[in-house]
């Protein structure tokens, strides 16, 4: 059963302004940036979300929506987390804080573990890479890198 009291998420396009900003933030954590073209939508649980342009014909105010276009990343006062897709999305053009992973990092990874580095030169949140995939995002602490992945999303069998 559902909880009435959680507030509904509601939908906002953002400016260019508003855009600049998050993309300035983008830039200065891994060197590139958000394609300008498209609108960016938050919510108000600071989701991001990426949409075609078209999409500013429609009348939020008209219609029930959740979500609407690509789950990018959650934004906050400090802070951007990518998603998994936002990774994928930016990770090709970053300059900086991608984090080249092992086979077996990246399987501990996708069980929702937290990787092992002390390491670290990176700051943040970072991207992780294995090969040519970009597998999402994570925070770097003093003892490696905390695991994002949403439990869904997460691999559950033992191999």
């Amino acid at each position: 059963m559902k909880n009435n009291d959680s507030p509904k998420e509601s939908l906002r396009i953002l400016n260019s302004r508003e855009k600049k900003e998050i993309n300035q933030r983008v830039h200065e954590q891994w060197g590139c940036e958000l394609d300008k073209s498209l609108v960016f939508i938050l919510s108000n649980k600071d989701k991001l979300y990426l949409a075609d342009p078209d999409i500013e014909m429609v009348d939020f105010k008209k219609i029930r929506l959740d979500r609407i276009g690509t789950y990018v990343a959650t934004v906050d006062e400090k802070d951007v987390r990518l998603s998994i897709e936002g990774a994928q999305i930016i990770g090709p053009s970053a300059k900086k804080n991608v984090v080249d992973i092992e086979y077996d990092e990246m399987r501990d990874w996708f069980h929702g573990l937290d990787l092992a580095r002390e390491d670290m030169k990176e700051s943040g949140f970072v991207i992780l890479k294995h090969d040519n995939d970009f597998l999402g995002s994570g925070k770097v602490t003093g003892k490696g890198i905390l695991n994002f992945v949403p439990k869904a999303r997460r691999i559950l069998s033992a191999d």
